[in-house]
């Protein structure tokens, strides 16, 4: 399986049959949504720009993940918001573990990195 990246897709050759194209913002919204399925994981945290986009009702489910591919490698930066009282070193693993797992089943790539920041910790009674 070849592949080369092109700006904003990765490109693959399938047995000369033909091409597939996957675009990154559906590798962040894989990581997106991996990362939000671990317990403790209150949302993401994304820059101004996802702010307001959420703000205006659109849902942007890559936000708060950047993702950068080199070759048939991926590394993804998650910006996490967790609830408080949980474990930021079991939950950010569990989150690291279901990332990868998932991108790799689903894309092919591999992942070389999943990278974590914890932007914030949100009480029980605070909505995201």
């Amino acid at each position: 399986m070849d592949k080369e990246n092109r700006s904003g897709n990765s490109d693959y050759r399938i047995e000369d049959i033909g091409q597939v194209q996957i675009a990154d913002e559906v590798i962040a919204v894989i990581a997106g949504l991996a990362a939000t399925e671990v317990d403790g994981v209150a949302g993401m945290s994304g820059n101004i720009t996802n702010e307001i986009v959420s703000k205006l009702g659109m849902k942007n489910l890559s936000k708060g993940v950047k993702v950068e591919i080199m070759g048939d490698q991926v590394e993804v930066k998650l910006s996490l918001l967790l609830r408080y009282g949980v474990s930021i070193p079991r939950t950010s693993g569990e989150v690291q573990e279901r990332v990868k797992n998932a991108i790799e089943t689903m894309t092919g790539l591999q992942v070389i990195g999943v990278n974590i920041r914890i932007a914030g910790v949100l009480m029980d009674d605070e909505q995201q």
